[in-house]
């Protein structure tokens, strides 16, 4: 892709940049008050049946996805024109969603600012290793990875690390209003815990509230993993970095059953919102189908996306990700060509000799 057609590619999916006040509210509605009303009938059905509370959990977190995605909208002051409002409700879906606003906002820049550039990697992305980088890895930093890319860590431990650590503490370099804001979240969430475990009691906090969370934790760390991890996902290093290209080789598009889209909020497109973060999750699938370069973007389906959970090392010379059993054929391969050319390097040198 040259230089002049990604500034172009950029510039088609400009006009789609804007909030649509009306649009926002709507969304508001048929989010949040479904999501009241799962609870709520969750909560009271807990004496008749405990497997229908469970199942009404896993309802509400599909709302809790999408109320992550207006949460994450606000963050890149997108869902509304007024930053005020923004940062509003952004909190507000941030208690609900169990993500500090201000917080996440700053990591999340940072990601978008450095998505599959190989050398700034860290920050608001999935931890992805190079081949030399893992074959020079120490074996205690090798285990590590290998369990980080363990699906059953990443998608069983992960939502737990998220809601109990990683969003409940600042990073250090974090400024007073962030810090404030996430103290703000905790004790927010710590109230309406302590409300629904003192009031409606223990099984309405852990079979309805905590799986609720727990499961769209889950969904989410697979949705931001499926977004970026595919064979042939686009990395390259600072001085050949491209935004565009990040944004429209490096992101996949998400190819969605209708209500599964819907309660996603259009995130399956994610590399129109690479492309251009201000445009609100109502507006991708448009800004999608009018702009025909963006219909090569890779595209994943529900049945495609698992070949994904194999992928575990980034090969930048064939600019693909590969699993760990190509690596150790690599390596074997490797080795033993390096053994038969010392051996025949030392076979010459013998006969030299003579």
């Amino acid at each position: 892709m040259s230089k002049e057609k990604t500034v172009t590619l950029h510039q088609s999916v400009k006009p789609y940049a804007y909030a649509n006040n009306r649009k926002s509210t709507i969304q508001i509605l048929n989010t949040l008050l479904p999501l009241v009303i799962v609870y709520v009938l969750a909560f009271l059905s807990l004496p008749v049946s405990l497997w229908l509370a469970f199942g009404l959990a896993i309802i509400a977190s599909g709302f809790l996805i999408r109320t992550f995605i207006i949460f994450h909208d606000c963050t890149h002051g997108s869902f509304y024109n007024n930053r005020k409002k923004n940062d509003i409700l952004g909190t507000i879906t941030g208690v609900l969603t169990s993500f500090p606003y201000k917080k996440w906002k700053r990591e999340h820049a940072i990601h978008h600012a450095s998505s599959s550039n190989l050398d700034k990697r860290g920050i608001g992305d999935i931890w992805v290793l190079t081949v030399e980088e893992y074959k020079k890895a120490s074996k205690g930093e090798r285990l590590a990875y290998r369990l980080y890319r363990n699906p059953l860590v990443m998608f069983g431990l992960g939502p737990l690390y998220l809601i109990l650590i990683s969003n409940r503490f600042n990073r250090k370099d974090a400024k007073k209003s962030e810090r404030n804001n996430t103290y703000l979240t905790n004790v927010l969430m710590f109230v309406v815990s302590g409300l629904i475990f003192f009031f409606i009691g223990w099984k309405a906090f852990l079979l309805v509230y905590v799986v609720s969370l727990y499961v769209a934790g889950a969904l989410g760390i697979w949705l931001f993993y499926i977004q970026h991890t595919f064979e042939d996902s686009y990395f390259e290093e600072e001085s050949e970095w491209n935004y565009v290209k990040a944004a429209v080789e490096g992101s996949s598009y998400y190819e969605l059953p209708r209500p599964l889209q819907w309660l996603t909020g259009n995130i399956g497109y994610h590399h129109v919102h690479h492309l251009a973060p201000r445009v609100p999750n109502y507006n991708l699938e448009e800004a999608h189908e009018t702009t025909p370069p963006l219909h090569h973007a890779t595209t994943i389906t529900l049945k495609t996306s698992l070949d994904s959970l194999r992928y575990r090392l980034y090969d930048p010379d064939s600019k693909s990700f590969i699993t760990f059993g190509e690596y150790k054929r690599h390596e074997r391969k490797a080795k033993k060509a390096a053994k038969q050319s010392s051996l025949k390097h030392t076979t010459r040198t013998s006969m030299e000799g003579k």
